[in-house]
């Protein structure tokens, strides 16, 4: 071999190694050779002639047309949240309400039905609640608990299946492996929102479903930066979820784009971390006099562990625990903190606590509250990135 030739590479296989992917998944180079993805911020792109103007309108070429359509820097971070969750497409949003608002609004239509687990994010009971019926989409919830009978609440105009695991923020986990196989037999999209385990820790498309949403602005930026949101799976109904977005508007910005790109290089290094401190710290609560309850997936008393050891590869960063004294006991708490932060947030570098009964969720009654597993004393802590002695100790000063 000269030294002009260069050694062959037809037996090399591209990695499908998770971190891998995270970190070399990019948009292809410039001219300028760049190392790292720049960025686009541009609101259009321009065309060769009428001819390559008219192919690309009519989607005879794959271009990009208009940043509220498609962009480099988002259709990098598309493909990398897809290519984690084994999806075949996706579509990313300004904020993660925006894409479960979007995938519904996509894939219903007026009489249908959506089944979902009772424990969900308060916007979206919001959306079931309040707004869904004025177009008469209704929706039956199920209990956690009583996850083995949810098919005596299907009904004949059921479309969807839907359930977050682990829920927010009761932090129930649920069989996606038996949802999914509920969900084959009566023929139902199966939506799952993956937010608190991200893709790196359970892909519940591997369990039958057919989209995968998060809010990228928790663990997936990581440091409390931007708003995002991203739907993926399957090719044709992200394909109806895109013409959605595309007339109604709610397309990721290209720089958040970029940042949550940048973030998913180092997705699976944050995790890990931040899954060892969570798990200390649950151990901790568990054993202080003033706390009740704690519910964390890799607890061996988590009602679920086992389902929960089955599906995820760690247990997540968010810890659910009861203070003593109901309310005023998890005020006095929140109160009492010095280094974590209060704050409606979650997935950051940063220790967050939160009470829910007196903030997220104070607007729903002590009925609705109690039915979707939300105490009087709960406490939601997303565990950080610091020092676990000093996650621990905070936690301490304020229990005690």
């Amino acid at each position: 071999m000269n030294k002009e030739e260069k050694p062959s590479t037809d037996n090399y296989q591209p990695s499908t190694n998770f971190e891998t992917l995270a970190i070399r998944t990019q948009t292809e180079r410039t001219q300028f050779d760049e190392h790292s993805t720049p960025l686009y911020l541009t609101s259009s792109f321009v065309f060769e002639d009428a001819e390559d103007m008219r192919a690309s309108f009519a989607e005879e070429k794959d271009k990009n047309l208009y940043s509220r359509f498609s962009n480099p820097n988002v259709t990098e971070f598309i493909d990398k949240i897809a290519k984690m969750e084994g999806a075949e497409s996706g579509y990313a949003f300004a904020t993660g309400m925006a894409a479960i608002y979007s995938t519904f609004a996509a894939l219903l239509s007026a009489g249908d039905h959506i089944v979902s687990c009772q424990s969900v994010f308060g916007s979206t009971h919001t959306l079931f609640t309040k707004y869904f019926p004025k177009w008469n989409i209704e929706t039956t919830y199920f209990k956690a608990e009583d996850a083995e009978n949810v098919e005596q609440y299907i009904q004949p105009n059921t479309k969807v299946l839907y359930l977050e695991t682990p829920t927010n923020p009761a932090i129930e986990v649920l069989d996606l492996e038996f949802f999914g196989k509920i969900a084959k037999k009566h023929n139902l999209l199966f939506i799952v929102d993956n937010c608190f385990a991200t893709p790196y820790l359970q892909q519940p498309i591997k369990y039958g479903a057919d989209i995968v949403v998060h809010s990228a602005t928790k663990l997936i930026d990581g440091q409390g930066r931007v708003l995002g949101g991203v739907a993926v799976g399957k090719a044709d109904l992200i394909r109806e979820i895109y013409l959605f977005a595309r007339n109604t508007g709610p397309a990721m910005s290209p720089f958040n784009a970029w940042v949550l790109s940048k973030s998913l290089e180092t997705l699976a290094i944050r995790v890990e971390k931040h899954c060892e401190n969570a798990l200390k710290v649950a151990e901790f609560l568990e054993n202080h006099p003033n706390v009740e309850l704690v519910k964390y997936p890799f607890l061996k008393s988590h009602p679920s562990y086992e389902i929960a050891k089955k599906q995820m590869k760690l247990g997540g960063n968010i810890v659910a625990f009861e203070v003593k004294g109901g309310i005023e006991g998890g005020r006095n708490f929140l109160n009492r903190i010095k280094m974590c932060s209060l704050s409606a947030n979650l997935g950051d570098t940063r220790t967050i606590v939160t009470h829910p009964a007196s903030t997220t969720h104070s607007k729903l009654s002590d009925e609705e509250r109690n039915e979707v597993g939300i105490t009087a004393g709960l406490v939601r802590c997303s565990v950080g990135l610091e020092n676990i002695d000093d996650i621990l100790g905070d936690l301490k000063q304020a229990l005690d």
